[in-house]
């Protein structure tokens, strides 16, 4: 069920815990309100993966407090500074934060006043479609016109769009996400104006920040075309040939972030992107495995790609499909084949080469080394006996 109407009838919504926290901080009287994708994201019957919910309130912080103390709701300062309280009930989490307008800005910090305009409260957010608000019973409030604008897939900066990105940098990536996720990689002319005024203007921004942004985007069903855009702007370097590539990967189904970033890695390097997103070790190394399996799948050792890294084989099949541009027929009979593949132990060990004299140490690696591809290339099936046999001492 999807549309305005959907609210009231919205599990999160009618969740005992819910309705509980509104009850304690004033919903009926509608001095607290759901806000932002919880109420976008039901309104256009898009099932959401994080179940937390962010509620808007007129309640100061220390009220919200005293209120959740004697409701018996756990509750947490994690942003008390700017206003915010995070309830947990059971297994439901929502951050209350009460209405705010900006004092000042720095781009990356705002010093903000509380009040108890909803109005005001809006006009302070990034883009209409996340300005909307959801009373208890599942009434909409929608004060800047973010219901066409979600229903429609526009993604427009409230007010002016160089004020809001001047407030928050992160803004630029932002709307690069959500023209992805939720406006169909259209971008709106005036938003997209402003970020390209804005990318020289980001270097305060920090790294871990951008780089959590650009893990969600990545994880998208489609954002080829929306990193294109980026790179045209300059927002980061990005040749002609990865997007195309980008564009194949998506074509062939495929939705992987980590997937999406060995792509990228590949004419970026590792320790680029680490040093501009603050990426993870496992992250970098989980790309560099999909991409070394996708190196043999290229070469149509599929039994070894199979046997070296396991379900990173599968996607890199598709990107192996998607840099070499292959037909349909290929890459379905190399599916067909990965998918079959049953991969036995290697037969030898350590232990077995010792037993034939060779000491612990480099030599003994390196005739497991070799052993180890021997067997890989006569398709797993050399035996045990036979691989000894090939030791020469």
């Amino acid at each position: 069920m999807s549309g305005v109407a959907a609210l009231a009838q919205a599990e999160w919504l009618n969740r005992p815990e819910t309705q509980a926290i509104f009850a304690a901080l004033d919903g009926s009287k509608r001095r607290t309100r759901a806000v932002g994708g919880v109420v976008r994201d039901t309104i256009l019957g898009r099932p959401r993966d994080n179940p937390d919910i962010d509620l808007a309130t007129e309640l100061l912080p220390d009220e919200v407090i005293a209120r959740a103390t004697a409701a018996g709701i756990a509750w947490y300062p994690t942003g008390i500074e700017h206003g915010t309280v995070t309830l947990r009930l059971g297994e439901t989490l929502a951050e209350v934060t009460t209405l705010r307008t900006d004092v000042e800005t720095d781009g990356r910090h705002a010093v903000v006043a509380f009040g108890t305009s909803w109005p005001e409260d809006a006009a302070r957010r990034d883009f209409t479609l996340n300005a909307l608000y959801c009373a208890a019973d599942g009434t909409l409030y929608d004060p800047l016109g973010g219901l066409e604008d979600a229903l429609a897939g526009r993604v427009r900066f409230i007010g002016d769009a160089a004020q809001r990105i001047a407030e928050d940098g992160l803004r630029v990536y932002r709307f690069f996400r959500f023209s992805a996720s939720h406006g169909e990689e259209v971008f709106d002319s005036t938003g997209l104006s402003a970020c390209a005024a804005a990318v020289t203007k980001l270097g305060h921004l920090s790294a871990e920040r951008v780089g959590a942004e650009m893990l969600r985007m990545l994880g998208l069903p489609k954002v080829a075309l929306t990193l294109g855009e980026m790179a045209a702007i300059g927002l980061f370097r990005l040749d002609a040939g990865t997007v195309l590539t980008l564009a194949r990967y998506e074509a062939l189904g495929g939705q992987s972030a980590t997937a999406r970033l060995a792509i990228l890695v590949r004419k970026i390097s590792a320790e680029a992107l680490q040093g501009q997103w603050r990426l993870s070790n496992d992250a970098i190394k989980t790309a560099a495995r999909m991409l070394d399996s996708a190196d043999l799948l290229a070469q149509s050792r599929v039994g070894e790609a199979a046997y070296r890294f396991g379900e990173a084989a599968v996607d890199g099949l598709a990107i192996a499909a998607a840099e070499s541009d292959w037909g349909r027929s290929r890459v379905a009979e190399t599916a067909r084949e990965l998918g079959s593949m049953v991969v036995p132990k290697f037969p030898i060990s350590g232990h077995d080469l010792a037993g034939l004299g060779i000491k612990p140490g480099p030599a003994l690696g390196q005739y497991l080394s070799e052993l180890e591809q021997a067997w890989i290339d006569s398709g797993f099936t050399l035996h045990k006996v036979d691989l000894l046999g090939r030791v020469k001492l």
